[in-house]
């Protein structure tokens, strides 16, 4: 666990039993003091029975007409194309021994894929520490859940252990699919009234209904060692077995996919958080073409820059990306990237001054370490990058080649 997150944060999976973005950016300020990490993992105990266009792809429904909010024509409108998972892990199927989870998703086109989280369908996160996501293996068998009850088996078509994001494929045949209309998560605001169907503790096509609480919040993702950028939060009640399912705005189009809650108690407290769409169909779309995914990797780790703290160690910019480590050998290292120096608090904050202040990507502003994070994933391994860097005083262009993000991440030197 990290020592620093001292929030309970339950991803939302198995019924049946079931650093701060390190070497591309390092979210500040995210935790508070009084509780401390729990995870729910896809496997538990034996059971005792057995950033691209999110285009669809395959065809779906149209969005609901209207700008107002109807919870009803919502669910009656959707419900058929979210279903019930259950991952059947070692030989549970067989002799009853293993593991079962059980959690939801959503048909996503008509020729078969459906939407889920990676915890749901693996062994990712299962011990509740990121790093055993090293050995994340696939559940033995998986079935799908339709809404008349009717069960299929489903294909495991891969995962994305970083931003928590599983693709199964069932034949197109054997049920019919209703595919659920996809949204553009940039355009999520904050207050905008949201629903989420889902099946917690097992209750299928359950529907719970709230708002969106914020957007481009900086968590950890609880399946790997990295940071999740860009998740929006909601407090329409979120709870375990409702992971993979939609959350879809008022029109009925999906902007995000359920996945994790932030509680005391384990349950629905009112912080949950999705996977922007987005990002889920960048992941899509890789794991259809060739069966895994790849992240951008730069090698550094960064801090949020703001005017007070440029001001008090005369960095060149009032805002941007501090760099705090450099990774040894790494692509910024090779591109000559100058890390902080020794640590020194500010205002309630570690940060290690003297590196260099990152103020723009191609061209692009950066503001935060986040916009770090954003900028370098929304790329691929191999892409050259211009980074835009303040050394004291004097602005620097540097040349990057982009790697590939490792599974787990190399030690940073700190």
């Amino acid at each position: 666990m990290r020592s620093s997150l001292v929030a309970v944060v339950a991803i939302v999976s198995a019924f049946l039993g079931g650093l701060g973005a390190l070497l591309v950016g390092q979210a500040v300020g995210w935790t508070e003091s009084s509780t401390q990490t729990v995870l729910v993992s896809g496997a538990g105990t034996a059971s005792p029975a057995a950033r691209t266009s999110p285009a669809a792809t395959g065809e779906a429904a149209k969005p609901l007409p209207g700008n107002d909010f109807d919870a009803t024509a919502i669910y009656r409108e959707r419900v058929g194309g979210v279903v019930t998972i259950h991952s059947l892990f070692g030989n549970h199927a067989a002799t009853g021994e293993g593991t079962a989870a059980q959690g939801t998703g959503f048909v996503v086109s008509s020729d078969g894929y459906i939407l889920t989280n990676s915890h749901v369908i693996t062994t990712a996160g299962e011990t509740g520490e990121p790093s055993s996501t090293r050995a994340a293996k696939a559940a033995t068998q998986v079935y799908i859940e339709f809404r008349d009850g009717d069960r299929v088996e489903a294909k495991v078509v891969g995962w994305d252990v970083f931003d928590d994001v599983g693709l199964l494929k069932v034949e197109p045949g054997l049920h019919e699919l209703r595919p659920l209309p996809l949204g553009d998560s940039s355009g999520v605001q904050v207050g905008e009234p949201v629903a989420a169907i889902g099946s917690p503790f097992g209750q299928a096509n359950t529907l719970t209904v709230g708002v969106v609480g914020a957007i481009e919040r900086s968590i950890p993702s609880l399946t790997s060692d990295y940071s999740l950028v860009d998740a929006i939060q909601t407090d329409a009640p979120i709870n375990r077995g409702n992971s993979g399912g939609p959350l879809l705005d008022a029109r009925g189009r999906v902007i995000g996919v359920n996945a994790q809650i932030r509680s005391e108690s384990g349950t629905a407290e009112g912080v949950g958080f999705a996977v922007p769409i987005n990002s889920a169909v960048r992941s899509m779309k890789q794991l259809i073409a060739r069966g895994e995914v790849a992240y951008a990797w730069v090698g550094i780790t960064t801090a949020t820059v703001t005017a007070s703290v440029a001001k008090r160690f005369a960095y060149g910019a009032e805002e941007g990306a501090a760099v705090q480590t450099v990774i040894e050998d790494g692509p910024a290292d090779r591109a000559g990237f100058r890390p902080g120096r020794e640590a020194q608090l500010f205002a309630g904050l570690s940060l290690r001054p003297g590196g260099d202040l990152i103020v723009a990507i191609d061209g692009e502003p950066v503001r935060t370490a986040e916009d770090v994070v954003r900028a370098v994933t929304s790329r691929l391994p191999g892409e050259q990058v211009e980074f835009t860097v303040f050394r004291g005083s004097r602005r620097v262009a540097v040349a990057v080649e982009l790697g590939q993000r490792p599974l787990v991440p190399p030690d940073d030197g700190r």
